[in-house]
């Protein structure tokens, strides 16, 4: 009961002699500083927000346009050239004022608005400046004129004279074009021509035509007033049809996952390293809240849209009947951290700082400690977020809504930060010949109980020191998390570190309140709910055929060579990879980002085009030589990355195919074309994540401390899901996904056609590299259709 009296500010008793009060200092002092913090919050948020309303201006230049104008008044030269009198005329105080002051008054209101107009122009003509984006077209290793004088006469000298915060360019970037429907109805017929015969084709296209003719100039009249009214005429809608609509499972099918450092643990105390991670997210939230981190740019020099990122953290999916919605707030003081079946709360301030990382470890250790059995109903509650979502609305509403079940779960939806400590040890062991899938599988679905699937993102630490995430994707992209994890990384291992014994360093507060395990009482209809929301989620997990493939052979250096751009090589390797899988082609889908407009996230590159698909031919005819093979191949290239180019710069396909879609749906409007074009599967959903800080770490420096990047689960149930990262300048990391009940597909199998495509396009090359190895590899051959009891 100690800890409960310290939890009030006051306490009274009732005395012969009158009421009797007590008061905690200790409390009163934590409440004074919090609201101390708390103002401190929003001062720094008030002032960022002028800092960011005046960009590219500072408020500084104001100071400096007032002495100018008061400058020029001094000498007798009228800059306003009349508009001061006439402002001094319209002073509803001038009575009361003198002549000097009512002078003064004016020339500083003129030298305002004057200032005003200088930033809003200044802005246009940096608006203008981000709209040209011929640069992303210049050939490689060569640039023109323009571009020249775009890049060095005016961005880079007209706008680097202080540095921006991380969302003084907002206002700045321009908005998403809508494409023609010419031109991207002509894009489309030629993405599907490869995939199609004669007869289809020709189907296709008569489709394609008719809806040309009508009901396309109505809808796109639609969508262009949308362009003008809102921020960005496809975001809303995808956020909200693609992913809060869906009402089936988002485990596996929507959420994905990050991985830890690939070859060192840089501590095995389960504890200390979620205590240092932890610690490393209140930085880094502390940064995000003051707009400290740099905007991101291409080239150094064009800045990317940035508000995903304000919602990394504090930020949870709320399951509902017809939608879910995203809740966001802009303050949490506590996290909420799962462990053997049981949720407990953990205050991340204490006296109006941060938790030091060996005092989360203190607090984290005595959860591990803890040996208090769940509750009824308790153990796999979570469940409910990895099944179907009507379900888990309706359970919602019905049991959470009220009493000690709605405390608690307010309290994990509000939470800053969600973790789990894990009772399992995963990580990558070259020894083991499936440590990485079965890391993989853990982080994307785990138990299917043990991860709060709706929270932003939940941080997983496991009892061998190994770490990892699992994130939902309705409010970012795997970008924005691959900006917190890499930062997550480099401060945990080059900044707070650990003592020799794998301790967190510094000391710790003997006196922290400890946490404090949430409540519930779950009746047995509520359980039943539960129970049936884990059995459809075991389901998924367990249909998940999962590979993770490090290619070392060679990296993006060595490609860098073959004059050709790395993300071309790897999609064209995963064409050929595909039809020697599979013997055929299919629709392929390769995540893109838009983050140059405003409020941009994604386009599809529909990556199995013409020229690819007669390169692989080519490579799969015998009679063919290899300099028709290479020809064919730098063909290929330059096509796919020509419609990179085109999605990166707002002339994709299917974000506006897609907003045509939702147009018609509203207008009630029945499209053949549309509906043809958007039930199409996906069988090689594919994504690579950049590295996007890398003056963290230098890898050559310390080449272990690398990451093998993330995946996802497959999008269709005989496809395949691929995500590729590039990892330094040697190593590829391939994460493949698939489901066991396709007869089809296997994870393994195709790891192995990727590795083997990938040594045949090099080869085209005749480049000298080191001899390739393969037997070591097929020694290691173990199909998981054959090992479903091992996993």
């Amino acid at each position: 009961m100690a800890e409960a009296h310290q939890a009030v500010a006051f306490q009274f008793t009732v005395t012969p002699d009158g009421i009797d009060f007590q008061l905690s200092r200790e409390v009163l002092k934590n409440i004074y500083v919090s609201g101390v913090t708390s103002w401190r919050k929003r001062f720094i948020r008030f002032k960022n927000g002028i800092l960011t309303g005046v960009y590219p201006a500072s408020p500084s230049s104001w100071l400096i346009v007032v002495i100018a104008i008061m400058s020029t008044m001094y000498a007798r030269i009228d800059p306003s050239v009349g508009m001061i009198d006439g402002i001094k005329k319209t002073l509803p105080v001038r009575d009361y004022l003198t002549t000097q002051t009512q002078t003064v008054l004016s020339a500083m209101l003129f030298a305002t608005g004057l200032w005003l107009t200088l930033i809003l122009i200044l802005r246009y003509i940096l608006k203008v400046l981000l709209s040209y984006h011929g640069w992303i077209f210049e050939p490689h290793g060569k640039m023109s004129v323009t571009t020249k004088i775009w890049a060095a006469q005016n961005l880079v000298k007209l706008f680097s004279g202080r540095r921006p915060l991380l969302y003084s360019f907002q206002a700045s970037l321009p908005r998403l074009p809508v494409p023609s429907i010419d031109a991207t109805i002509a894009r489309y017929l030629e993405s599907v021509r490869p995939l199609l015969d004669d007869e289809q084709y020709k189907q296709m296209e008569s489709v394609a035509n008719e809806f040309r003719k009508d009901p396309a100039p109505k809808l796109q009249k639609y969508l262009i007033l949308k362009s003008w009214w809102a921020t960005n005429y496809v975001s809303d809608w995808w956020e909200e049809y693609i992913y809060l609509r869906s009402r089936s499972p988002i485990m596996v099918n929507s959420n994905y996952y990050v991985m830890d450092l690939l070859y060192i643990t840089p501590t095995h105390r389960q504890a200390a390293r979620a205590g240092n991670v932890v610690h490393a997210m209140l930085m880094y939230r502390r940064k995000l809240d003051r707009g400290e981190h740099a905007p991101l740019r291409a080239l150094d020099i064009v800045p990317m849209c940035s508000y995903q990122m304000e919602r990394i953290f504090n930020t949870t999916r709320i399951p509902g009947v017809d939608t879910d919605y995203v809740q966001h707030l802009k303050e949490s003081k506590h996290m909420v951290v799962y462990h053997k079946g049981r949720f407990f709360k953990v205050w991340l301030y204490y006296g109006g700082r941060h938790l030091q990382p060996s005092e989360l470890e203190m607090q984290f250790q005595k959860i591990l400690n803890d040996k208090t059995e769940p509750q009824p109903g308790e153990l796999k509650v979570a469940a409910l977020t990895a099944g179907e979502r009507i379900p888990w609305a309706t359970a919602r509403a019905t049991f959470f809504s009220q009493g000690v079940n709605k405390t608690s779960l307010d309290t994990i939806e509000k939470a800053a930060i969600f973790l789990t400590l894990d009772d399992e040890a995963h990580g990558y062991d070259q020894e083991k010949l499936r440590s990485l899938d079965l890391y993989a599988k853990s982080l994307l679905h785990g138990k299917c109980y043990d991860r709060w699937f709706d929270k932003s993102f939940t941080l997983i630490a496991y009892k061998n020191g190994k770490l990892g995430a699992n994130a939902e994707h309705s409010w970012a992209d795997a970008p924005i998390i691959g900006h917190l994890w890499e930062y997550l990384l480099s401060t945990d291992c080059f900044h707070l570190g650990y003592t020799e014994e794998g301790h967190c360093k510094g000391d710790t507060n003997k006196n922290l309140p400890p946490p404090s395990m949430l409540q519930w009482d779950i009746p047995q209809e509520c359980q039943d709910i539960i129970e049936s929301s884990y059995n459809i989620a075991k389901t998924i997990a367990d249909d998940v055929d999962f590979h993770g493939c490090i290619f070392d052979d060679f990296g993006k250096g060595l490609i860098k060579k073959c004059r050709t751009s790395p993300d071309a090589f790897t999609q064209i390797a995963l064409q050929l990879a595909h039809f020697r899988d599979k013997g055929e082609f299919c629709l392929t889908y390769e995540a893109s980002m838009t983050r140059m407009f405003r409020e941009g996230r994604t386009e599809t590159v529909r990556s199995c085009t013409n020229e690819s698909t007669a390169f692989v031919r080519a490579m799969e005819d015998p009679h063919r030589t290899g300099e028709e093979k290479l020809a064919l191949f730098r063909r290929a290239a330059e096509k796919h990355q020509l419609m990179y180019r085109l999605a990166m710069t707002g002339a994709g396909i299917d974000r506006h195919l897609f907003c045509l879609y939702v147009v018609s749906k509203y207008l009630g409007i029945d499209s053949p074309f549309l509906k043809q074009v958007l039930s199409e599967p996906w069988r090689l959903s594919t994504s690579q994540t950049p590295q996007q800080q890398q003056h963290l770490v230098d890898i050559q420096k310390f080449p272990n401390h690398i990451s093998a990047g993330g995946g996802f689960g497959p999008v269709a149930d005989d496809g395949y899901g691929v995500s590729y990262n590039f990892v330094g300048e040697n190593l590829i990391t391939f994460h493949i996904s698939s489901k066991f009940s396709s007869p089809e597909t296997d994870s393994y199998r195709f790891g192995q056609n990727i590795r083997q495509a990938m040594l045949d396009i090099k080869a085209l090359f005749h480049l000298k590299d080191k001899k390739i190895n393969l037997t070591h590899a097929k020694k290691r051959h173990l199909s998981y259709k054959s090992n479903k009891k091992y996993l």
